[in-house]
């Protein structure tokens, strides 16, 4: 088949590497020349340096002559004569804090498509062709897509919700080996279209390939996120603060009661001290908005938000209730920037709102290192007198007065096995990940106080 990916996003650029594998032809267009640059390379270290995504590259160059890249609209217009899908996979940002989506791409890309399918096949439009909603959309957004369409012309066509659960850093894995494909139609001839797509998912064994109405598919993309995020909020704000409140309490050891009990199951139970990436608060205050919309309540989906953004507050407050610790003049190390481990990705990331409070803090200069996301968390945050990005751990860390550890990055967790000797200076550790839980005991013997989720206050021995 003849696929389109308008987007060369996270979404986009993993997605049509996927139907590029699964033999289709697939052009993917975007407006940023950099990124289809990288993402053009047929290298994979220059891949993955524009989305540090496993396998990503390696998918990309092996199937390299079923998969363009392209900044060129003409190239998209003689592609949409045989196209016979086209996925929508344009970014659906918050406005403000309202919870309302930022739809302004989203319709600008579905207006221009539809001006350009209307001049298919030299304005016969005898191709069929279905527009899939692969962006995380307001529910009934599907009625206004089709409305978009027909405003200006376009026949022929079906409009689908597909949405993604992908999860960044394990993208490609989670594209490959899907453990459900849903999808959203109002047509058997639309179901028929995207089981040609998904071929390879659509008859094989331990994958739910699930065939729904448009909005269910948009509903229960949310609900699904909101339900994870929901599970998280419990760990950090329930779970975690009762072993942070209690003494002799093992923040691992609650965890092997609960999640040895198959009706709770194990996902989400671990402490943080946010939850950030790009969807789950976003999505979360969308279905807040959408469901006051429709005359309801959004307290439950309100309050896992706010418990998110109250535990980073509490967490970074702690160093002065708890170990009666000013920030005025000192120095930071701050280990992590992505939002979470394999990927190079900072939106909503922890280290921003930390950034922004150790500047108001008035610290004299904040340290900073992350082994992936450092150029991206640069745009933010350029270097300064009093913003400087290390080349490792240890330089980082070197002459600081408190280390946080803001990221879930493996190759910090064996950092611990030998601070006592590294950092005489015996600096604040502020654990926002708990890797370091394994050396709580040695490292207050050695002399450190510790600031950690999921633990009170450990005071150096």
């Amino acid at each position: 088949m003849n696929i389109l990916y308008i987007g060369g996003g996270f979404v986009g650029a993993c997605s049509a590497a996927v139907s590029a594998d699964s033999g289709h032809q697939t052009l993917v267009y975007d407006l940023d020349e950099r990124k289809v640059q990288l993402l053009s390379a047929n290298d994979r270290d220059t891949v993955e340096s524009c989305l540090f995504e496993e396998g990503l590259g390696d998918l990309l160059i092996r199937n390299r002559e079923r998969i363009i890249f392209t900044t060129d609209y003409a190239r998209v217009a003689a592609f949409l004569d045989t196209a016979d899908a086209v996925f929508l996979c344009v970014p659906t940002p918050e406005i403000g804090a309202t919870g309302e989506s930022d739809l302004r791409y989203y319709f600008a890309a579905a207006e221009k498509l539809a001006e350009t399918l209307a001049k298919r096949n030299a304005g016969r439009q005898d191709k069929y062709v279905v527009i899939v909603n692969k962006s995380t959309v307001p529910i009934e957004l599907v009625d206004q897509t089709e409305s978009i369409m027909r405003e200006r012309g376009v026949e022929n066509f079906g409009v689908v919700s597909n949405p993604e659960f992908l999860v960044e850093g394990k993208a490609i894995e989670g594209s490959i080996r899907p453990d459900r494909v849903v999808v959203g139609a109002s047509r058997e001839k639309d179901f028929a279209i995207m089981r040609q797509v998904y071929r390879r998912f659509y008859d094989a064994t331990g994958i739910s390939y699930l065939e729904v109405t448009p909005t269910e598919a948009a509903a229960g993309k949310l609900l699904a996120n909101f339900c994870l995020f929901n599970r998280l909020a419990v760990s950090f704000d329930v779970v975690g603060r009762t072993c942070e409140s209690f003494s002799d309490i093992r923040y691992e050891q609650i965890r092997k009661i609960l999640t040895t009990d198959p009706r709770i199951g194990s996902w989400g139970f671990y402490n943080s001290l946010y939850a950030g990436g790009s969807c789950f608060g976003k999505d979360a205050r969308s279905l807040a908005h959408q469901l006051r919309t429709a005359g309801e309540n959004g307290v439950l989906v309100d309050e896992t938000y706010l418990a998110n953004q109250r535990q980073l507050e509490r967490f970074l407050g702690r160093a002065e209730k708890d170990a009666a610790f000013s920030w005025t003049d000192k120095t930071v190390a701050l280990l992590g920037l992505a939002f979470k481990q394999d990927t190079n990705d900072v939106r909503n990331s922890p280290a921003t709102p930390i950034v922004n409070f150790l500047r108001e803090q008035r610290v004299r200069q904040i340290r900073a290192y992350d082994p992936t996301a450092m150029e991206n968390f640069k745009g933010e945050f350029p270097p300064a007198e009093n913003m400087v990005y290390g080349t490792d751990e240890w330089q980082t860390m070197a002459g600081s007065d408190v280390i946080i550890i803001a990221t879930d990055w493996p190759q910090l967790r064996g950092l611990a096995d030998t601070l006592p000797e590294r950092l005489p200076g015996r600096p604040l550790i502020m654990d926002g990940r708990r890797l370091w839980h394994h050396r709580y005991a040695d490292l207050q013997a050695a002399g450190f106080s510790i600031i950690a989720v999921g633990s009170p206050f450990l005071r150096k021995v």
